[in-house]
């Protein structure tokens, strides 16, 4: 079986390691191939190094190096080298990047520097971090440099800053007039990334945030269109419990967008393709779609067991959505 997932950070990538302990506890399910489409709107140029946020917590959370507590950056980390930064009067200081990680920044930005796509640079980091011996295939969404930014009005004005700025430094404090994906015109889907849904069996869209992760995704010319075209069937999951996200700033990101903070309207940016959607047993009362089939059940995820059931739902469903004998045939 080939399953395609549309991702972001921190949780996206606990949904994903969920899945892929799912994957392996269950009888013929083991030798799934997993490809997963990584966010790098978030991406962003720090000390003369290219960091990708999204990519790396996804590398990290399934290759066993994640921060359990923080849900990014490396476990076991010290911060010497940006100490010393600070120390030199170098900024910005409000983005803190660890020894451990330096290493993975300092390693891609040589790479790209001599000419090295940031897909295969990503193939070389994963193979590092053990991806393809778990079945798993990371892909940035494009090759192409892209830079979200977020449209702000404060004392200074009006001006655009860069998403982690607006995200980390911020926390989002200040409200976003709207979101600009810099660079989006001149981007291309990555080799493999639309191959990855058209021939996908299941496509599955983790609890990633809707407008800043999966829809930039979704901006990248093509993607949106193989979504609507691929025979398997897709199967989100609901960002939010109790209409309010679990982590993070989705809330501030739909409002800037017009949506409202539930799951109805979280799928409503989906309702060109989604076929299934998995939201909390307390959002289950207020969710009515036109084409959508919608379970209910417990999201959280409080562990790595947890996450696997989750995302073994969301698997189950796609499975009954793609008709008897779908899981045996795959």
């Amino acid at each position: 079986m080939r399953i395609t997932a549309l991702a972001g950070g921190v949780g996206g990538a606990r949904f994903l390691r969920g899945l892929r302990t799912h994957l392996d506890r269950t009888p013929g399910l083991g030798d799934t191939e997993l490809t997963v489409i990584g966010n790098t709107g978030d991406d962003i140029s720090l000390f003369g190094l290219r960091v990708c946020p999204d990519l790396d917590t996804l590398m990290y959370t399934l290759g066993g190096g994640i921060h359990e507590g923080q849900g990014w950056g490396r476990a076991e980390e010290t911060h010497r080298v940006q100490g010393e930064l600070a120390a030199y009067g170098a900024v910005p200081q409000w983005f803190g990047l660890g020894d451990l990680d330096f290493g993975t920044h300092v390693v891609r930005s040589q790479w790209l520097g001599q000419g090295v796509s940031l897909s295969e640079v990503t193939a070389r980091l994963s193979q590092r971090w053990g991806l393809p011996d778990q079945h798993v295939r990371l892909l940035p969404m494009t090759d192409s440099p892209v830079e979200t930014h977020v449209v702000v009005e404060d004392d200074e004005g009006q001006r655009a800053i860069h998403f982690q700025e607006w995200w980390v430094r911020h926390q989002a404090s200040i409200p976003a007039q709207r979101f600009i994906a810099v660079g989006m015109d001149r981007a291309t889907p990555a080799p493999g990334v639309l191959d990855a849904i058209r021939q996908a069996h299941v496509v599955l869209l983790p609890p990633s945030n809707p407008v800043v992760s999966i829809g930039i995704i979704l901006g990248v010319p093509g993607v949106r269109d193989a979504l609507r075209g691929t025979a398997a069937p897709v199967v989100g999951v609901s960002p939010l419990i109790g209409g309010l996200p679990v982590r993070g700033h989705a809330d501030a990101c739909l409002a800037a967008i017009g949506v409202d903070t539930t799951a109805s309207a979280v799928a409503g940016l989906y309702e060109d393709f989604l076929d299934g959607w998995l939201v909390s047993q307390d959002d289950a009362a207020g969710v009515r779609l036109p084409r959508a089939t919608v379970r209910a059940r417990p999201l959280l995820m409080t562990d790595r067991d947890a996450a696997a059931d989750i995302a073994g739902a969301a698997l189950d469903l796609a499975l009954e959505l793609a008709g008897p004998g779908a899981a045996a045939g795959h």
